[in-house]
C-alpha cells in the first residue's frame, strides 16, 4: 500500500483500492485522511479518456443544465445582481448559457476542450478574463488535475462560485458500487466529501452552502444554511416566475449576430 499527498491539501492519502478504468488499465484511488477527498494516481491516461470532452455515456446533460438554469436564476436573482455579468467555466455545448441568456441573464462561456455550439458570440477567452458577479462551473470539479489551483484561478474572476459535483459518500464505496468513478471513460479523477469543500471555503474565507448531495455554493454572501436547500429544491417552481420579470435577450442576441456576419 502507497501513500500520495493529497491534492487539495497536501495531507496524507493512503491507497483505499484499485480499480480497472477504460476496460484495460488498473489505477489506484487514495483518501485523504484530513479533508477526505478521494484522488486517483497520477492520471497517464487522460489523453485516451479526452479523445471526446464530453463522454457517450452522460446521457444527463440536458436535464442537468434545465436544472442549473433553474438553480442558478433563482439564486442571482434573489441574492446577486441580476444585472451583473456572468460566466460558466467549463461550459460544454452552451446549453446553460444559452438557456440563461434566454431568460435575461449577461451570461457567458467558457471551454478550454469543448466546442462552443449553442452559445456562440458569447465567449469569454482566457486573455479576456475579467471580474464577473456570479460564475459557475458544473461537472467540472472531479476532472480537475490540480482542483486547489483551479480553484484559486476561479477566485480570480468571481468569489461567488456555484458548483455541482457528486459528493462521494462515506465510508468509500467500491469502484462498482458508484456511478460516479466514471470508470468507463476515465474522466473522473478527484472526488469530494463535505468536510473537503468545507476546508476550502474556510481556507479561502468564503461561506459555504450546500443541498447536501450535488450542488455547492461557495460564496462571500451570507445567508441562512436552510435557504439553500430550499431554493435548490423549488428553484423549478421560481424560476418560471423570474422569467416573466426579466427582459429575454434571445432577440437582441440574434440581431447581435445577424450584425456581425
Amino acid at each position: 500500500m502507497t501513500n500520495l499527498d493529497c491534492r487539495i491539501c497536501s495531507f496524507s492519502a493512503p491507497e483505499v483500492f484499485s480499480s480497472n478504468l477504460l476496460n484495460k488499465y488498473i489505477v489506484k484511488y487514495f483518501q485523504c485522511s484530513k479533508c477526505g477527498y478521494v484522488q486517483t494516481e497520477t492520471p497517464f491516461w487522460l489523453e485516451e479518456a479526452y479523445a471526446k470532452s464530453i463522454n457517450d455515456s452522460d446521457t444527463g446533460m440536458m436535464m442537468r443544465s434545465l436544472w442549473h438554469r433553474n438553480v442558478a436564476s433563482t439564486l442571482i436573482y434573489l441574492f446577486f445582481d441580476k444585472n451583473g455579468k456572468f460566466l460558466d467555466y467549463g461550459g460544454g455545448y452552451g446549453v446553460f448559457v444559452r438557456l440563461m441568456r434566454d431568460i435575461g441573464f449577461d451570461y457567458y462561456w467558457q471551454d478550454k476542450y469543448t466546442k462552443n455550439f449553442f452559445a456562440q458570440g458569447f465567449e469569454l477567452s482566457e486573455n479576456k478574463y475579467t471580474h464577473v458577479d456570479f460564475l459557475t462551473c458544473f461537472e467540472a470539479f472531479e476532472h480537475f488535475t490540480e482542483p486547489r489551483k483551479e480553484l484559486e484561478n476561479l477566485l480570480d474572476i468571481s468569489r461567488n462560485i456555484l458548483l455541482s459535483t457528486e459528493f462521494i459518500p462515506d465510508p468509500v464505496p467500491h469502484p462498482n458500487d458508484w456511478w460516479y468513478y466514471g470508470i468507463e471513460h476515465g474522466q473522473h479523477i478527484g472526488f469530494f466529501q463535505k468536510k473537503t469543500l468545507e476546508y476550502l471555503a474556510k481556507k479561502y474565507n468564503l461561506n459555504f452552502y450546500t443541498n447536501g448531495h450535488n450542488i455547492h455554493l461557495l460564496t462571500e454572501k451570507q445567508f441562512p444554511l436552510s435557504s439553500f436547500k430550499w431554493l435548490t429544491k423549488f428553484s423549478k417552481i421560481i424560476s418560471p416566475l423570474i422569467k416573466t420579470r426579466m427582459d429575454s435577450l434571445t432577440s437582441k442576441d440574434s440581431e447581435a449576430m445577424k450584425a456581425s456576419l
